[in-house]
C-alpha cells in the first residue's frame, strides 16, 4: 500500500492508500487544505483536531449543497426524458399540402389568355382613335 505525505493547514501528514488512488488522495487533501487555509485566515492557528474537524465539515456542507443540486438536475433531466419519450410516442403529424387541379391551372391559363387579348385589342383600339 503506497504511502501520501499531504499538508493540511501547514502540517505534514503520511497516509497510506490503494493503487491507482493517490491522485484522489492528493486531490481530496487539496480540497481539506483550502478549507484549513481559509479556517487559520479567519481564526489563526488552531489545534489539529479542532481544524480538521472544521475543515472536514465546511466541506461536508458543500457536499450537501452539491449533491443538493445534482438531485435538483436529475430532476429536471428526468422530466425532459419523459417530454422526449412522450413526443417521441405520439403519431406523426400529417401535414396535408394542398394541390391545385389541373383544372383549376387550365381555367386561369384560359383566363389569363383571354385577359391579354383583350388587352391586345384595347391598345389596337386606342391607337385606331389616336
Amino acid at each position: 500500500m503506497p504511502e501520501v505525505n499531504i499538508s493540511i493547514g501547514g502540517r505534514e501528514f503520511e497516509v497510506a492508500c490503494q493503487e491507482g488512488e493517490k491522485k484522489f488522495l492528493e486531490a481530496a487533501a487539496a480540497m481539506l487544505d483550502a478549507e484549513a487555509a481559509t479556517l487559520s485566515d479567519q481564526m489563526g492557528r488552531m489545534p489539529e483536531s479542532r481544524m480538521l474537524l472544521m475543515s472536514g465539515l465546511m466541506l461536508a456542507d458543500r457536499m450537501a449543497g452539491v449533491d443538493e443540486q445534482i438531485r435538483t438536475l436529475q430532476e429536471k433531466v428526468a422530466s425532459q426524458e419523459a417530454l422526449i419519450e412522450e413526443l417521441n410516442a405520439r403519431p406523426a403529424q400529417k401535414v396535408e399540402v394542398p394541390v391545385i387541379p389541373s383544372t383549376v391551372k387550365d381555367s386561369i391559363a384560359e383566363l389569363a389568355a383571354r385577359a391579354e387579348s383583350l388587352a391586345e385589342a384595347m391598345e389596337e383600339a386606342i391607337q385606331q382613335d389616336s
